[in-house]
């Protein structure tokens, strides 16, 4: 398997070093040249300052694209367009529409297409995936998220809801298996022109509910959840990937290994690309996370709550 990035700053040099460790890095392109004279040595693989010098020089299987998300789309078809399988980096597009625009090209390419929601791959989200699918705490009721810290310096061209609240609401679909039902959002800013924190409800049948709450503003990095069950609660941390169940009369701690989620989500992709199979995070199945999102957004600008048309959405991780 030989894999290029494209893109290795603040995350695209993280997706470098698991590629190298997992012995598929072919090779790399940045627009920064020194970026790119630095991770070459460093790594012992060629580096381009454009895709299009990558891609003619280079034979390549896949490619890893961790830049702008206003970029995602027009390299992510480029990609594609070359018959390679394609991994984008959250968030998958900056629309639905141009999200299905990519699915669309993969399927007539025969390719793979996954995105970039690590969550999902977070020993601590697997442990109360499994969890809620057992039942042994009874029915899931209530999601609550937390996910603060100060405006990331590379994110420049969108807002947090777009940024950073997708990867709860991307883990609350996964988590529940199913769609929410409406949305209702309030969302600000203090000194850009994004939105800056956001609060999100996400409704689902009967009376589930996931609360998301994002900011750019805390000065301390937070990343938890509460989940809240008929027979208990699990105090899940995303960072140190700690999971507390509490219910009547008893707390227990699960012994985990603590394992690298984005070692273990591209892992799996290769797995897939190998295997020619979709990933649990295909471009598919997180294009209902762009519109939950987009949604999330009109919500907030009209102040009112948004049913979700359910009929332009297949199941939760259906192909």
């Amino acid at each position: 398997m030989r894999v290029g990035v494209v893109g290795v700053g603040g995350w695209g040099k993280n997706h470098l070093r698991v590629l190298k460790e997992l012995e598929a890095l072919a090779s790399f392109c940045d627009v920064d040249e020194e970026k790119v004279r630095l991770y070459s040595r460093k790594y012992g693989v060629n580096g381009y300052t454009s895709m299009e010098e990558m891609l003619r020089d280079e034979r390549l299987d896949a490619v890893v694209i961790a830049t702008p998300t206003r970029t995602h789309f027009g390299l992510a078809k480029r990609a594609l367009e070359k018959g390679l399988h394609t991994f984008v980096e959250k968030p998958f597009t900056g629309s639905y529409e141009l999200g299905k625009k990519l699915v669309s090209l993969a399927d007539e390419r025969g390719v793979i297409l996954g995105v970039g929601y690590i969550e999902r791959f977070n020993p601590a989200v697997r442990r109360l995936k499994e969890i809620v699918e057992s039942e042994v705490l009874g029915r899931p009721l209530l999601l609550q998220f937390r996910r603060e810290n100060r405006l990331p310096v590379r994110i420049k061209d969108v807002g947090i809801i777009l940024d950073t609240s997708v990867h709860d609401i991307d883990t609350a679909r996964w988590l529940l298996g199913e769609e929410p039902r409406e949305v209702y959002a309030r969302a600000g800013g203090i000194n850009g022109r994004f939105e800056e924190f956001a609060a999100i409800i996400l409704n689902y049948e009967g009376i589930k509910t996931a609360f998301i709450t994002s900011n750019w503003i805390t000065p301390k990095k937070v990343r938890k959840l509460v989940a809240v069950f008929t027979g208990g609660v699990v105090d899940l941390d995303f960072i140190t990937q700690e999971v507390v169940i509490e219910r009547e009369g008893e707390t227990v701690i699960p012994r985990m290994a603590k394992e690298e989620p984005l070692a273990l989500e591209l892992r799996h992709f290769l797995d897939c690309v190998e295997e020619g199979v979709e990933p649990i995070n295909s471009g598919r199945d997180c294009l209902n996370t762009t519109l939950i999102a987009e949604i999330a957004l009109k919500s907030a600008k009209e102040d009112l709550p948004m049913k979700v048309d359910l009929k332009s959405l297949g199941r939760v991780g259906e192909p």
